[in-house]
C-alpha cells in the first residue's frame, strides 16, 4: 500500500507538496542511517515506499510545472461515465 496516492498529491498545493516531500526525505535519511549503523529497520519495505512516493512526487510537480499533468482525476472520471 502506497504511502500517498497520486490523487492525494495531485491535489495538494506546490508549497504542501515541497513539505510533505522534506518529511519524507528525512523519513529516508533516517532509515538509511540506521541501516547504515548496523540496525534493524521495522519495516525494510518501508524504504522502497518512501523512494517511490517520492519519486511519484516530483514526477507529479514536474508535471505541473510544465503544463502536461492531469488536474483532477476524478472530474475525467466523472465525465466519461456521463457519456
Amino acid at each position: 500500500m502506497p504511502i500517498m496516492r497520486l490523487e492525494e498529491i495531485r491535489n495538494m498545493s506546490s508549497e504542501e507538496r515541497t513539505k510533505k516531500l522534506g518529511e519524507l526525505r528525512t523519513e529516508l535519511l533516517r532509515l538509511r542511517t540506521m541501516v547504515r549503523a548496523g540496525g534493524t529497520v521495522e519495516n525494510p519495505a518501508r524504504m522502497k515506499e518512501l523512494r517511490k512516493t517520492i519519486a511519484r512526487a516530483l514526477t507529479i510537480e514536474s508535471e505541473q510545472e510544465l503544463g502536461l499533468g492531469k488536474t483532477k482525476t476524478k472530474e475525467k472520471k466523472k465525465e466519461k461515465k456521463k457519456k
